[in-house]
């Protein structure tokens, strides 16, 4: 048989995939996955929407269409998303639509890192992410988190030792952590990239999905150089299964990334990113985000409080102003792995062992990650319940 290509020599399929063919059993509790709740889809409003796009304008949007992005998407994405944020300059040449934001990930690799080049990553960091990096050959280097988010001082460090191309950072709600950095450290991560000439993959995803506190600024707004690429998705407001997302940069970037999208997709889906167009335009996204974010809230609510009842001493976690997710860190010593197989077979409950999201996985070894969003908050309360009890038994 011919050889693979040896960009495949040290990559696996998604561990967390791989674990989640051990739970198909329908009476676990899953606080596994990332997924928005089944019940935030605004299935009506959509097939609406679909019937009077492909009736009015059928045409079109069932034909070929721009790599750049299907312009009335463009055009909304800039009035209704980057307007909102201070991007009052925003132009269709600053931004190129996407098939999700991991897209956005994909692009900047092919136009930015040649094998061996530096990246540095939050860590923990987003697995997807971390995958995408090692296709493509890159030195991935970990930068410490604290609670307030990456700590520049060694994001500096790191910076001046290894001449990076890249920063990659979810700067709210982080997953796996669910961690907001500081409006203070955005700045000065602006500030880094232009002294170093690092560009910063600003992926944020979970921002609308704000359930307590302020909304902060982007590090794009603090970006003077065009050294920042801000990455936007619909996948955890709107639906993951649209694939629409978008990317605004500077021109020369943009035009880049439109380039070596040609040969990734063509265009992305013009049917959804019409649906997603009429969505802003229309005014519907506000009012869905308020109907959405209560419950969210009430999930994220249900697991903390039924955690500070249920997990052990010595168990510490985070406590989120918002997103998907909360970061479990056992006390030294502990498997997360041998936690979670013994919590599937035993207690009926499913999450993912952190160790999966580290550059290092020895780094992560007594952590895990826990979704909210996907179970009611009853199955919460008892899930937490059997995932303590287990806890302690093995603290034991």
């Amino acid at each position: 048989m011919t050889a693979f290509a040896r960009r495949l020599d040290n990559v696996t399929g998604s561990a967390i995939r791989e674990l989640f063919k051990l739970v198909a059993d329908p009476s676990i509790i899953s606080f596994g996955g990332g997924n928005p709740a089944r019940e935030s889809f605004p299935v009506d409003t959509v097939r609406t929407l679909c019937d009077e796009i492909l009736s009015t304008n059928g045409a079109t949007v069932l034909q070929y269409g721009m790599t750049e992005g299907y312009m009335p998407y463009i055009d909304a994405y800039i009035e209704h998303i980057l307007k909102p944020k201070g991007f009052m300059d925003a132009k269709r040449e600053n931004v190129l639509a996407l098939s999700g934001s991991m897209q956005g990930i994909d692009l900047i690799c092919k136009v930015f890192l040649n094998p061996g080049d530096t990246i540095l990553v939050e860590s923990p960091t987003f697995l997807g992410a971390l995958q995408t990096y090692n296709l493509y050959q890159a030195n991935i280097v970990p930068v410490d988190m604290d609670d307030e988010g990456v700590v520049v001082e060694r994001l500096e460090e790191l910076m001046k030792k290894h001449s990076p191309k890249l920063f990659y950072c979810i700067p709210t709600f982080q997953n796996p952590t669910g961690r907001t950095l500081l409006a203070e450290r955005r700045k000065k991560i602006a500030e880094l990239a232009s002294k170093y000439d690092v560009m910063v993959i600003e992926d944020d995803p979970y921002c609308e999905l704000r359930y307590s506190g302020e909304k902060l600024p982007t590090i794009k707004s603090f970006d003077r150089t065009d050294n920042v690429i801000l990455l936007n998705s619909f996948s955890k407001t709107l639906s993951p299964g649209i694939r629409v997302g978008a990317a605004y940069s500077s021109r020369e970037i943009i035009r880049k990334m439109t380039i070596v999208k040609q040969s990734a997709d063509t265009h992305s889906p013009n049917l959804t990113q019409a649906i997603a167009a009429e969505f802003l335009n229309r005014g519907m996204m506000q009012p869905h985000l308020e109907s959405i974010i209560p419950d969210y809230a009430k999930h994220m609510n249900a697991m903390l409080e039924a955690m500070e009842v249920h997990f052990p001493k010595g168990c510490m976690y985070t406590k989120p102003e918002g997103g998907l997710f909360i970061w479990v860190t056992l006390p030294e010593g502990m498997d997360a792995l041998e936690v979670f197989k013994r919590s599937v077979a035993e207690a009926k409950v499913a999450f993912v062992p952190g160790e999966h999201f580290f550059v290092n996985p020895a780094m992560g070894k007594n952590t895990l990650r826990l979704n909210f969003s996907a179970e009611p908050p009853e199955k919460i309360r008892e899930g937490i319940k059997r995932l303590g009890e287990l806890l302690e038994t093995m603290q034991k």
